[in-house]
């Protein structure tokens, strides 16, 4: 069984890197029904164990990180996501928990990028990206050119109004870019709310202005405007101050019709003017509203129902299958382009043979195909009715289609089918370099597929303990990573080959960690990888450990034990590191002294449980609690009766009131160092609690 802790680790960096695919880069990786699983099967672990239930956990943040692109903004009251429904029973378990409520406002959830407008003295100041929530993009010349969105206000606009909406594009003005982005020869965006949001970080606006981007308001941060008594009015006197407010907002007096019209919506949902993936139910009543309040990241008074993945019908051209990483061979369907959730999809993986077998789809048949408005599609089965007659089933290979061998199960029973040539398999060997350049790895930035593609097909490196060893006399007899100077005749570098070897250089001196994650030891991704790397904090601490010795440390179970004895029982395993370690690489958390042993913090927090609250000078948040594990403490996110000690800094909020009810202990934020170094000698007797 999975330990709960290390499903929670894992879970919480797929979340973290998904919302900085889909905020950051527009670049989105899960379908919203895969991120939505995610979101609630974390949320289900920290219900089973509250005390993962930390401030930096997925189900406790907003939104994405701020993209280095624009300056930063902090917006004047934080942008709050929304908490899903995704059935009947969802929405009516919500309702059950309003209490009393005369209306609701229904509203339909723009697909598209959300919006943070400040009007000061009645003029357009600052316009801003969600960001995380607190703090966004400054978009303000780009937001300009949209004409939908007011330079300036009515005088009878109050003097300070920010007002929260969604940008989107048009579906039809999202074809035509494409198609002229294809007769450009450019690439394609994915699907209009990607349009959308690459429209508004053009840096040229003149861009921006050219691409028909549309907005609607969907509430207000921010106000020196007189009161109102419900959202409907507060839209009401934004329309009236020229902003412009969504078509298909309806005040409802209760469940029923609110039901009703979800399923109205959902009848019409492509044709609106702009796409959309759900409806948003809202409590109308304001001193409502602020009566039910709001978790850490949405308000207890709303809630965005989802729609199921949309499916479509395409043809099923053909079953191929990629070798990955640590050998397993994944099938995956090759069909005719389709147009789902606003996106052309063309393949889409079918996980093992075991699936295959259990949906019994077939090259030929017509499949229906789910996807949920991102771009990660699922074959769902075959349209049977239309299977041609005598269509053969389709039988997985027998050898690795990279290199021949012949595949084995790792076990028996095992659904995944596994190259067993990890050595020199040339898809496994591709796919190792790629992973251990990623940023979860040691983040070498132009070591990417064709870098790494070049590097095996022209023999530079046999492995990955080759990588550290290149220099430029090498690089120069790959075409990849070099051109004709024009002037000299010669054949020179890239500037991506100079770059690549500074990267090589930097790399060496990544934390052991880091290096951790970039050894494809099965089952040590980035999410484990840190409780293993503070127990075993260098390669030959880890190396020595026995499957004993390993399963002891609380999130390694007994299957990621072996998973490391194994790893390094294999003798050219081994010689990686060694090449590593010859190149210069830094294999463990601090330099080892003269007898090679290294230098651990001191356990000055065994046995102890500690809450940080608000800020702690010289420390971020994620560094306090890197801190704390570091000296052997457990970093809570809750205060409970079980808690050691609550360090409570400025903001500290409602756990500085629960501690003092509970008769924790509590420490200033200023004596955070001494806490580290003398343990609970730092708040016995009388320490003095925070002001």
């Amino acid at each position: 069984m999975t330990d709960p802790r290390s499903r929670h680790a894992e879970l919480a960096a797929q979340i973290n890197d998904a919302r900085f695919q889909y905020y950051v880069l527009d670049n989105p990786t899960l379908t919203d029904a895969s991120f939505d699983a995610m979101m609630a099967e974390l949320t289900a672990l920290e219900e089973a164990v509250p005390e993962l239930r930390t401030p930096d956990s997925p189900t406790q943040q907003v939104g994405g990180a701020v993209s280095a692109t624009f300056a930063e903004v902090e917006h004047l009251v934080p942008m709050m996501s929304l908490d899903n429904a995704f059935s009947t029973a969802d929405v009516e378990h919500w309702y059950s928990r309003l209490g009393s409520v005369s209306a609701l406002l229904c509203e339909v959830k723009i697909d598209g990028l959300a919006l943070d407008l400040v009007y000061r003295d009645r003029r357009l100041a600052v316009a801003a990206t969600r960001g995380d929530g607190r703090f966004g993009e400054d978009v303000t010349a780009n937001v300009l050119t949209i004409a939908d969105i007011p330079q300036t206000l009515p005088a009878h606009a109050p003097d300070l109004l920010e007002v929260r909406g969604e940008v989107f594009m048009p579906p039809a003005a999202f074809a035509a870019l494409n198609e002229s982005l294809i007769a450009a020869g450019k690439a394609q965006f994915a699907n209009p709310r990607n349009s959308a949001a690459g429209s508004l970080r053009q840096k040229d606006p003149r861009v921006t202005a050219s691409r028909r981007l549309r907005f609607y308001c969907h509430g207000i941060g921010a106000t020196s405007g007189e009161p109102v008594a419900t959202q409907s009015q507060a839209y009401a006197a934004l329309s009236g101050w020229g902003l412009p407010i969504s078509p298909h907002n309806e005040v409802v007096p209760g469940l029923p019709e609110a039901l009703a019209y979800i399923a109205r919506q959902e009848a019409h949902r492509h044709d609106l003017e702009h796409e959309m993936d759900g409806v948003v139910l809202k409590v109308d009543d304001l001193a409502r509203q602020a009566d039910l309040g709001s978790t850490s990241r949405a308000p207890r008074w709303a809630i965005a129902f989802k729609y199921p993945p949309e499916e479509v019908n395409t043809k099923l051209l053909s079953i191929e299958v990629n070798t990955g990483r640590t050998g397993r061979v994944t099938p995956f369907g090759v069909m005719e382009p389709v147009v789902v959730a606003g996106s052309t999809v063309a393949m889409a993986t079918l996980h093992n043979a075991h699936e295959v077998a259990r949906k019994d789809v077939r090259p030929g048949d017509t499949v229906v195909l789910r996807k949920a408005g991102d771009v990660i599609p699922e074959i769902v089965g075959p349209v049977l009715a239309l299977r041609p007659a005598g269509l053969p089933a389709w039988a997985m290979p027998t050898h690795c289609p990279s290199c021949g061998t012949p595949l084995v199960e790792v076990r028996e029973g095992d659904k995944d089918l596994r190259c067993p040539n990890t050595r020199t398999c040339p898809s496994q060997l591709r796919e190792r370099l790629f992973h251990l350049a990623s940023r979860a790895a040691l983040d070498i930035e132009v070591l990417g597929w064709q870098a790494a593609d070049a590097l095996l097909a022209s023999g530079l490196v046999t492995d990955e303990g080759d990588l550290f060893d290149l220099g430029p006399e090498d690089l120069l007899r790959a075409d990849f990573f070099t051109r004709i100077d024009p002037k000299s005749k010669q054949r020179v570098l890239t500037a991506n080959a100079t770059k690549l070897l500074v990267n090589l250089e930097a790399a060496k001196h990544r934390p052991w960690v880091k290096f951790l994650v970039a050894l494809s030891i099965r089952h040590i991704g980035k999410g484990v990888a840190p409780i293993v790397a503070r127990a075993f904090p260098s390669v030959d601490a880890l190396a020595a450990a026995t499957v004993e010795e390993l399963a002891q440390v609380e999130g390694v179970g007994p299957t990621l034990a072996a998973s490391v004895v194994e790893w390094f029982a294999v003798d050219w395993h081994r010689a990686i590191v060694e090449k590593w370690r010859a190149a210069g690489a830094i294999l463990a958390d601090e330099p080892a002294d003269a007898e090679g042993a290294v230098e651990a913090m001191p356990a000055t927090l065994t046995g102890l449980t500690v809450v940080v609250t608000g800020s702690v000078p010289g420390y971020t948040r994620d560094g306090a609690k890197e801190a704390i594990l570091a000296h052997g403490g457990k970093a809570a996110g809750s205060v409970s009766s079980k808690t050691s000690v609550l360090v409570a800094g400025e903001s500290s909020g409602s756990k500085y009131a629960k501690a003092e009810a509970l008769g924790v202990p509590i420490l200033p934020a200023e004596r955070f160092a001494d806490l580290l170094t003398s343990g609970a000698a730092a708040y016995a007797g009388d320490a003095p609690a925070a002001e």
